[in-house]
């Protein structure tokens, strides 16, 4: 198959021509109790959401599955611990970020074992997220545009 030009596009696209800006992401902050966590993520439906800094730097992300497992007990679930618990203390730190530069590719990449991906500035300050969803977006109206070249 040979792209033409215009389909070139596609591969020109950068993360910030596909984000959800900071604006517009839930997120919840490190000295927050995990009970407002939990609240943001069962309001928001989401399973996990961008944990910042009081200055709004990306520190990490925090997921239902986290706050379970902190209050998860031998014999019971410790519900006092939604209360007592910062989520600085059950985030994932170690998730990776992307610049808005990215490109779609270096994206895709980036979101096989993650649901969003998180763009920061040089500062670590929080840009945005892209998701998983956009990026597959943009590839199936890619590869369904170029559905009769894909078939010869």
């Amino acid at each position: 198959m040979e792209l033409i030009k215009e389909d070139q596009q596609l591969f020109k696209l950068t993360a910030e021509d596909i984000m959800i800006s900071s604006e517009k992401v839930a997120h919840v902050q490190l000295n927050n109790p995990l009970e407002h966590a939990l609240l943001i993520l069962v309001t928001s439906g989401y399973s996990a959401v961008p944990v910042l800094d009081s200055k709004y730097r990306f520190k990490g992300i925090i997921g239902k599955s986290s706050i379970l497992n902190e209050i998860m007990g031998l014999e019971r679930f410790e519900i006092e611990n939604l209360t007592t618990t910062t989520v600085e203390a059950a985030m994932q730190t170690d998730v990776p970020c992307l610049p808005k530069s990215a490109d779609l590719l270096t994206c895709l990449k980036a979101l096989i074992d993650h649901s969003f991906i998180c763009l920061v500035d040089d500062k670590n300050y929080f840009d945005g997220i892209v998701t998983r969803r956009a990026v597959l977006e943009q590839l199936n109206q890619f590869f369904h545009v170029n559905e009769k070249d894909l078939n010869q």
